[in-house]
């Protein structure tokens, strides 16, 4: 499975983004995934995670109540629908596929290239 994630970009406080990860391979579907987040000096952290149906899903703390993942397997693609940012959600984004809906990055198996995401105060 290859990921590719996109829809990164500046944003003031306060607004919205969506990001993408498009998926090549017709397992896609079976796998769970996860979006994870990388600021300039932090260890990777887990952001949201659904699984292969899209009936479970699971968020940080951090983001609950204002980000939301989803998926369309017909489509082969995984978003977040990241809201009411905050300059702290600024960050590399990354989209994995695993076996499991969890938070640690050692669960997932297959990691997309990372899209960036800037929050302006």
């Amino acid at each position: 499975v290859q990921l590719q994630a996109c829809g990164g970009g500046l944003v003031q406080a306060g607004g919205s983004l969506r990001l993408s990860c498009a998926a090549s391979g017709r397992t896609f579907s079976s796998y769970a995934v996860g979006w994870f987040r990388q600021a300039p000096g932090k260890e990777r952290e887990f952001v949201a995670a659904i699984s292969w149906s899209g009936g479970t899903t699971y968020y940080a703390d951090s983001v609950k109540g204002r980000f939301t993942i989803s998926r369309d397997n017909a489509k082969n693609t995984v978003y977040l629908q990241m809201n009411s940012q905050k300059p702290e959600d600024t960050a590399v984004y990354y989209c994995a596929a695993g076996n499991f809906v969890a938070a640690q990055v050692y669960e997932y198996l297959y990691w997309g290239q990372g899209t960036l995401v800037t929050v302006s105060s």
